[in-house]
């Protein structure tokens, strides 16, 4: 409850100075870095990380490995945010010289406005908090955590004003679910049509059976003289036709199947897809091209094991 108060605390607090932080990462022409230390620079791996998955490059620079050695990651056309409650940690102030003398931008997270940070910083963005939650007011909690909110709104503001839209952010994900949802698409995961159960309309239901159980579907397609898909038939129907009774082996494909069934192109997102077949409570759709000729099918089953 503390922490949530700090953050709405926060946000009363925003000013002309945010909507500045966020020109200035806009216009950067080189990378974001951020740095800290302890609790506020595992804070500033978590923005870096965001920012980085949502259309702007960014790193994490240890203050302490960057007074051997790393500096050298830092242009003059980069902006660097520092992470800082006291705005006085040494490893932190030690190369801020260094920085102002490769001409980078410094944006500042502090709770302190007269510290040394804040003092040398471009723009400095008031993440002060009254106590921590911890129960001595010692332990990064509550201050870490307003630190980890205004990266998140400065990388959502970033995001939205460089247009970034949700396909350039499934390009960073290509291995999760999210990249999946928005990248992959009937064609990625269709069965082909060497596996594609099909039989002619003239075919009999002794055929159709046949067909349909020799694959793992428990369907076929029907198709005319010419290859297009005309109808279907489900274990479904099957199941309907031996409550019915009478003498239905001999009859044709077509006289038994359902016409004009529902059908996906080979382009359309998996995603939609799946939600297509709960929509409609089915576990299978044939996939056709734009001539209505069969090209492959989806089983639910596929699409739920791909975690979408």
């Amino acid at each position: 409850m503390q922490e949530a108060d700090a953050i709405l605390k926060m946000s009363q607090r925003l000013d002309e100075s945010f909507a500045r932080a966020v020109d200035l990462m806009f216009a950067c022409k080189g990378k974001i870095i951020i740095s800290g230390m302890g609790k506020s620079g595992i804070i500033g791996q978590k923005i870096a990380a965001t920012l980085s998955s949502t259309g702007t490059t960014a790193i994490f620079l240890h203050p302490a490995e960057a007074a051997h050695g790393d500096l050298g990651v830092v242009s003059k056309n980069d902006t660097v945010i520092c992470l800082s409650k006291s705005g006085m940690t040494e490893e932190l102030n030690f190369i801020i010289p260094a920085l102002r003398e490769r001409d980078a931008t410094i944006i500042a997270f502090t709770g302190n406005n007269r510290s040394f940070l804040a003092m040398n910083a471009d723009v400095v963005l008031d993440v002060g908090v009254d106590q921590e939650a911890c129960p001595f007011d010692l332990a990064p909690t509550t201050s870490t955590t307003s630190m980890l909110a205004m990266g998140d709104a400065l990388s959502m503001c970033l995001m939205r004003k460089k247009n970034f839209t949700d396909m350039e952010f499934a390009l960073t994900h290509p291995k999760g679910s999210l990249g999946r949802q928005l990248t992959m698409t009937v064609s990625d995961v269709m069965a082909t049509k060497e596996s594609l159960p099909l039989v002619n309309e003239a075919d009999s239901v002794s055929d159709l059976i046949l067909e349909m159980t020799s694959m793992r579907y428990g369907v076929s397609g029907v198709v005319d003289v010419e290859g297009r898909l005309t109808g279907i038939f489900t274990d479904g129907d099957l199941r309907r036709l031996v409550q019915a009774g009478g003498n239905f082996l001999a009859r044709s494909a077509a006289e038994v199947m359902t016409a004009n069934p529902k059908t996906v192109t080979p382009d359309l997102l998996a995603k939609s897809c799946l939600e297509i077949l709960e929509t409609y409570r089915i576990t299978q759709l044939l996939v056709c091209d734009k001539d209505r000729l069969p090209v492959g099918l989806v089983h639910i089953h596929d699409l739920v094991s791909l975690g979408l």
